[in-house]
């Protein structure tokens, strides 16, 4: 992916990429183009982490895969193991 990503298209990668967890991924509608994103346990009913990011992070596809490798990497230091993932081309 070398394009610019679109909202809908960063929210749905965020979404993907913390399995077997839920990602929620949301844009806020204050004009900051920040993504949010919180990954849950549904088991337990707990947030297992939370990240924002600015729209020129989600945007670029680069700086997106990036930034969800280092929330994986933070999530698997915290003992929860993760499916494998990889940025879609």
């Amino acid at each position: 992916m070398n394009n610019e990503l679109r909202i809908n298209e960063a929210l749905l990668i965020a979404g993907n990429a913390f399995q077997p967890f839920q990602c929620v991924a949301w844009a806020a509608q204050d004009g900051y183009g920040e993504l949010s994103l919180s990954v849950i346990d549904r088991t337990f009913g707990r947030v297992l982490g939370r990240t924002r990011l600015a729209s020129q992070n989600y945007r670029n596809p680069q700086s997106l895969a990036k930034a969800l490798q280092k929330s994986r990497q933070d999530l698997a230091e915290q003992g929860y193991h993760l499916e494998p993932w990889s940025m879609p081309a």
